[in-house]
């Protein structure tokens, strides 16, 4: 009866994984000698345990030198991945103090300390906003600027329409019947304007002034 197809998965007793250790070991540098003389290749191994142990196996004189440069290539990489996740593991800590959790084992300083840097961060989020709301109400008043100036512009024009309007009407009809108190002869016009003030408008068409012919009345027969 042959054996069950073994699970590859981490194995979580320590005895039994260093037992399967050892034996996986001993038969993968016994591949790697029987690859080198069956092919002709140059094989170099290197293994590192769960503890940082060093294992080795090249098959010629040429290997080791490439082997020592990848051991040593491989232990910087250890270290710099331990503090890599050190690092890690201090910031995902220090979130999670910042976001009021896992606080239990913090002394009365450690506290202070904590509660210091948050004010510290809350200050520099109020000056962002400050700086961003700074930003947000000179651009508004620019654009307010801008629109005076338009303002005053479009009263200018205003003005001068009125002018050409006020003349177009005395070649029309004379200049006696230019300031008419009933308020149709000519278009009336009211400004409210000043160098700090809106520009109101208001505007009425005018209608010209009916004219009356009188037929003179027949004498009867």
């Amino acid at each position: 009866m042959g054996r069950g197809k073994i699970v590859i998965r981490r194995i979580d007793n320590s005895t039994s994984r260093q037992v399967t250790f050892s034996k996986r070991r001993k038969g993968l540098i016994k591949k790697a000698k029987e690859l080198a003389i069956l092919c002709d290749a140059e094989v170099g191994l290197v293994i590192f345990s769960s503890t940082g142990k060093l294992y080795e196996f090249a098959s010629t004189s040429y290997v080791p030198s490439k082997l020592t440069f990848a051991v040593f290539t491989c232990q910087f990489w250890q270290r710099e991945a331990a503090i890599l996740r050190q690092q890690l593991q201090n910031l995902q800590e220090n979130h999670r103090q910042l976001m009021g959790e896992q606080l239990h084992g913090l002394s009365v300083e450690d506290l202070q300390n904590l509660e210091n840097q948050l004010e510290m961060s809350l200050r520099g989020v109020r000056m962002k906003k400050e700086r961003i709301l700074t930003d947000e109400i000179q651009e508004l008043s620019q654009r307010g600027n801008i629109i005076h100036q338009e303002n005053v512009e479009l009263y200018k024009k205003v003005n001068l329409m009125r002018k050409e309007n006020m003349e177009l009407y005395k070649k029309v009809y004379g200049t006696r019947n230019v300031n008419t108190s009933d308020g149709n002869a000519l278009t009336s016009y009211c400004f409210d304007s000043g160098e700090g003030s809106h520009v109101p408008v208001h505007l009425q068409l005018s209608q010209p002034e009916p004219q009356n012919y009188d037929t003179p009345n027949r004498s009867k027969d």
